[in-house]
């Protein structure tokens, strides 16, 4: 048992020297990770995912009822208007319709008849032959005769009406982008009229109809120039322009969002019905402005840098504190930087100003770029940030310049920074500059 346990010592002491001295190596070849401030033109945008859409399509149906006998169009076909597009097997829509010719023959036969008698009951009523009641009945045959003949008219009409109903007709000049039906298959008109074919009027002039959130309508425009992208030419940007922002509102899941109209003109074809498009609407530029990668305005040093680099903010303030004091006058520091205590100390303990979620700097003060100045030592510059279009935000500051190397992440060896020898006693003392080299 002895044995064992030593082995297993051993074997302790062996995984424990070897995660040290990966570690070790890790912080040894660890690096900061920097991007440059740079000057240049940044626009700020409302993205939003929407389909792209005919600007006029119509869903062409059925008022008859039946099995489908021809098909006369397929998809993509280009049609006229007036043109035949189907037709549904009429067998039973004539046998309607000479069923309502008979119908009418006898209720016109039965008015002639009904005719005669009220003229008979007429002369003998006007020589005191027949009595006012045998008039009036002879006058109400008559009415009644005539009744149904009127209605046996519209019987016919309407089964001639559905006789025609059996040819589908397109309703204007455009393209077949959708088909329902097979020759063979039955529809049933009772209820509602089933779609048999979809037509767009024109592809070469498309929309996309965008929903936009109510945070971001506001900034939105007609006229206003947009930009998107389709997943079937992803290295491609494509143009449009608002033409409409429509006042419903609707909601899901709490979420108040606002459709927008986009045209779009597509002239060749390319872009075709259904495509998912992700829109961008540019809601502001500026020209000439400092701007940085967002990943600096995120960045936030390892706790143990923070702390070390308050030890050495407070060190440079006693300093500047002590010499003011000799010389009878207040501490100075760098010109746009607080150099007070509870500044210093809010930067230790608090870390970064919040950021926005999308990617962006928050708009309100504190937040800052972290850099290494020219002893290899961390330090701060506070900026204020404009505007951002996901990837760069606008920055300004007093201390800020083209050119300056902020630090945007960890290349490598992040968990390095606290690495310390196991077979070693600890200091109890962090370090006062990171491991992280430059």
């Amino acid at each position: 048992m002895k044995k064992i346990l030593g082995l297993a010592g051993i074997a302790v002491v062996v995984i424990t020297a070897i995660v040290w001295l990966t570690n070790r190596v890790d912080a040894e070849t660890s690096s900061w990770r920097f991007v440059a401030v740079m000057r240049g033109y940044l626009e700020q945008v409302v993205a939003a995912t929407a389909t792209l859409t005919p600007v006029t399509q119509v869903e062409v149906g059925t008022q008859a009822s039946g099995q489908i006998a021809e098909l006369f169009v397929d998809f993509n076909d280009q049609v006229v208007k007036g043109q035949l597009l189907a037709r549904i097997d009429p067998t039973l829509q004539r046998q309607a319709v000479r069923e309502s010719e008979a119908n009418l023959d006898r209720t016109r036969a039965d008015v002639e008849q009904k005719q005669r008698e009220f003229e008979r009951t007429k002369e003998l009523h006007a020589r005191q032959g027949a009595t006012d009641s045998e008039y009036d009945a002879a006058e109400y045959a008559l009415k009644i005769a005539r009744s149904n003949r009127t209605s046996a008219e519209v019987s016919l009409e309407r089964a001639r009406n559905n006789l025609a109903y059996t040819e589908i007709y397109s309703p204007i000049d455009g393209i077949v982008i959708q088909r329902n039906v097979d020759v063979g298959q039955t529809v049933a008109a009772s209820l509602s009229a089933p779609l048999l074919f979809l037509i767009a009027a024109d592809l070469t002039e498309m929309e996309i109809l965008a929903s936009v959130d109510e945070s971001d309508i506001g900034t939105i425009e007609v006229d206003q120039e947009t930009r998107f992208t389709v997943q079937a030419f992803p290295d491609r940007t494509f143009g449009g322009e608002v033409r409409q922002v429509r006042l419903q509102s609707s909601s899901q899941e709490n979420v108040v969002n606002y459709t927008v109209v986009v045209a779009v003109q597509n002239p060749d074809g390319e872009l075709l019905p259904g495509m998912t498009a992700t829109v961008e609407f540019i809601t502001a530029g500026v020209e000439d402005v400092l701007k940085v990668p967002n990943a600096a305005l995120r960045f936030q040093p390892p706790e143990e840098m923070l702390v070390a680099f308050r030890e050495r903010m407070m060190e440079q303030m006693q300093a500047r504190r002590a010499a003011a004091d000799s010389a009878g006058g207040a501490p100075a520091g760098p010109a746009g930087e607080r150099t007070g205590g509870r500044d210093m100390a809010g930067v230790a303990a608090g870390g970064a100003a919040a950021h926005a979620a999308t990617g962006g700097a928050s708009r309100g003060e504190g937040n800052r770029l972290w850099m290494l100045d020219e002893n290899g030592d961390l330090t701060m510059v506070r900026v204020r940030p404009g505007i951002t279009d996901g990837q760069y935000t606008e920055i300004s500051g007093p201390r800020v310049e083209e050119g300056m190397q902020a630090i945007a992440g960890i290349v490598s060896g992040a968990a390095a920074s606290s690495t310390s020898n196991p077979f070693q006693p600890a200091s109890g003392q962090p370090s006062r500059r990171g491991p992280m080299v430059r």
